[in-house]
């Protein structure tokens, strides 16, 4: 029976031949790997995925799919929305140390399931995702550009993170109305040791109004902070680098008062 997408779950089923080769290249998973897919779907990456791996995991909220998917029996599913999965639990159910990770994530979640996993990354080896090209260009951009925002700081603390492929509309059964992208992200060995709810305030603060120069938003938050360093507040919250946002985020975690 033909599969509906369903809106509500942000279905596009990618159905580009040469696209999908690409991406799995571009995952490039070998035998014995672990690998959990996001979004199974009817199969398009998880066929050729399973094949060079020998099994493979994957999670799929739609119960249909689901369903479908049980009945291969190098498939390991796990029935459930990706925000409830606890990826350190599986980890240790599958054991191993860490996961690759990769998907092509719903547009309309793609921001909450970055974060889910950032929250676990340190079970993670690296992640291959497709997602909507304007969110990739956020996260891989330079400061001083109109892309470089609160999304880009928090994963490239983490993460080294590229563009590696374009994928047009014409790519999915039902066509988007956006260009997608793929975007590899791979944990950084030696990331900044701070909290990351400090940087997550820190950063919210200097994006809440990234027109302004930071010495009418951040300054007077670095200052109830009790934040001790240099920081040149001249700039507007587009022009700081992450590095220096990280610095600003590991002394104020490293203060008594860093609540």
């Amino acid at each position: 029976m033909k599969h509906i997408p369903r809106k509500r779950f942000g279905q596009n089923f990618l159905t580009d031949r040469a696209v999908i080769d690409a991406i799995v290249d571009a995952i490039n998973p070998l035998p014995g790997q672990t690998v959990v897919e996001i979004g199974p779907g009817l199969m398009a990456l998880t066929q050729p995925l399973v094949e060079r791996l020998g099994k493979l995991s994957v999670i799929e909220l739609d119960r249909d799919l689901a369903v479908r998917l049980r009945t291969h029996p190098q498939l390991d599913v796990v029935e459930s929305d990706v925000l409830k999965v606890d990826f350190r639990a599986l980890t240790q159910r599958l054991g191993v140390a860490k996961l690759r990770v990769a998907g092509n994530l719903p547009y309309n979640i793609s921001s909450p399931i970055l974060f889910h996993l950032l929250e676990q990354v340190d079970v993670v080896e690296d992640q291959h995702f497709m997602l909507q090209k304007e969110v990739i260009d956020r996260m891989v951009a330079a400061p001083a550009t109109s892309d470089y925002g609160r999304l880009t700081v928090m994963l490239q603390w983490r993460y080294a993170m590229e563009n590696v492929l374009f994928v047009p509309p014409e790519s999915f059964d039902p066509p988007p109305k956006v260009d997608s992208a793929v975007v590899r992200m791979v944990p950084r060995a030696q990331p900044a040791q701070l909290d990351a709810r400090l940087l997550e305030e820190l950063v919210r603060v200097a994006f809440s109004q990234r027109r302004k120069i930071l010495r009418n938003t951040l300054g007077k938050w670095l200052e109830d902070k009790g934040y001790g360093g240099s920081f040149d507040l001249q700039r507007r919250a587009e022009e700081v680098p992450v590095a220096e946002y990280e610095q600003a985020a590991a002394s104020l975690s490293a203060a008594p008062n860093a609540a």
